[in-house]
């Protein structure tokens, strides 16, 4: 019996010390509200805002632009500055597959980006 539970302790310990080796792969989203303690650390650029359209288009800053030119924008300003953010604003039936792709060019650049409702 003695043997038994040193082979669950020694289990124990290798789950419990692979476990922690596990880093989570996860988007740099914020949802609105999580961001009012930052309010000292404004950035330098308003944020991009980003809507896509129920056909998947993207508006960014009230003019129609690609993700190309998304991109691009988002890359001049992140050269500039560290702090640059996006804010998503997607059509309630808008396809996931738009709003994934502007989330990885936020991932991709490590800016913040902020999801919000349609008005």
């Amino acid at each position: 019996m003695s043997s038994l539970t040193d082979i669950i302790f020694l289990l124990l310990i290798f789950f419990m010390l692979t476990s922690s080796m596990v880093v989570p792969n996860a988007l740099n989203l914020k949802l609105p509200g999580q961001s009012k303690a930052q309010k000292t650390n404004q950035p330098k650029f308003p944020p991009a805002e980003v809507r896509i359209n129920k056909n998947g288009t993207y508006v960014l800053n009230g003019k129609k632009a690609s993700k190309r030119d998304i991109e691009k924008v988002v890359r001049d300003q992140k050269k500039k500055t560290d702090k640059v953010s996006v804010i998503i604003i997607p059509n309630e039936n808008a396809p996931n597959e738009y709003v994934v792709a502007i989330l990885d060019i936020a991932y991709r650049y490590k800016i913040d980006a902020i999801m919000t409702d349609p008005k």
